[in-house]
């Protein structure tokens, strides 16, 4: 059995005119992104960050007097980036730059410990057509998803299956979410594939509880921040590109787990650039 935490970046909102009034980042994108890891391996990655986190919160409740529960120390890309929001963190604001830059590198290294693949689905609501809206574009992405980690299980775990984990959010947005999820697994995906390898239902997990939809979260802002800005700089994405599903099936460039809609969009030749930096990284490993 294969476990895909799942997690998003940008807004559904398709109202791009109103949402660049004031905004200082390119509202356009919205990010949907997969981590795929195979069950035995989840208690690992996920014991040693929770391991970490219970040493840190034992030491603040002796530095502090602060008794945090695991559930605290909750992590997400947002409150580390901003200081405003990391101060309003108790967990955050008690840690030192060394110790969070430390935990924040201990959870990257799970993606590599954990021999993880990694999927996103960036939509520029730029290229949009008219009849899109919020929920047209969350099961549009929902589905290119789906169908992306279909290829995967496939091609390389053709004997296992795969669910999907996602943030516990609300009953309504479980609802719409599981109900998107039952029409594809019933109707086939728009391209005619069918969905063998996905299991029944989502999993609704508390995040705060979810190393893999933490993950998954840092995962979803890297790839946002790099389509935002056009550019391969970021230290963090750096980090997480080479674990792109890759298929054995395709040239080295061509990333398969990384798909940009509408197909049209400017971003589309910023994906194959990605697509070749990880080309030349695959060869290279190749060759070691």
């Amino acid at each position: 059995m294969y476990f895909c935490y799942v997690d998003e970046a940008g807004s559904l909102d398709v109202d791009t005119k109103r949402l660049c009034r004031d905004a200082k980042e390119k509202p356009y994108i919205y990010v949907l992104c997969g981590l795929c890891v195979l069950d035995f391996k989840w208690s690992k990655f996920s014991g040693i960050i929770d391991d970490r986190k219970d040493q840190l919160r034992t030491k603040i409740k002796q530095t502090r007097g602060l008794d945090l529960s695991l559930a605290d120390c909750e992590l997400k890309s947002s409150w580390i980036r901003i200081p405003k929001l990391r101060r309003e963190r108790q967990f955050l604001s008690n840690l030192s730059p060394d110790e969070l830059t430390a935990l924040v590198n201990l959870c990257y290294y799970q993606i590599e410990y954990a021999k993880m693949t990694l999927f996103a689905i960036v939509v520029d609501k730029r290229n949009l057509l008219g009849y899109m809206d919020q929920d047209k574009l969350h099961r549009k992405a929902w589905e290119l998803l789906l169908e992306r980690v279909e290829n995967f299980m496939r091609e390389r775990h053709d004997r296992h299956n795969v669910i999907f984990l996602r943030d516990d959010v609300s009953r309504q947005a479980n609802q719409n979410l599981a109900e998107k999820h039952a029409y594809l697994l019933r109707t086939q995906a728009t391209s005619g594939q069918k969905l063998g390898h996905v299991i029944e239902m989502p999993l609704f997990v508390r995040s705060e509880l979810s190393n893999g939809i933490q993950l998954a979260d840092f995962a979803a802002y890297n790839f946002y921040h790099a389509f935002s800005r056009k550019t391969l700089d970021y230290e963090h994405f750096q980090r997480i590109f080479p674990y792109i599903y890759n298929s054995a099936n395709t040239p080295s460039e061509k990333l398969d787990g990384l798909k940009v809609f509408p197909p049209e969009s400017e971003l589309t030749p910023f994906a194959s650039e990605i697509g070749r930096l990880a080309g030349k990284i695959s060869e290279a490993r190749l060759k070691k």
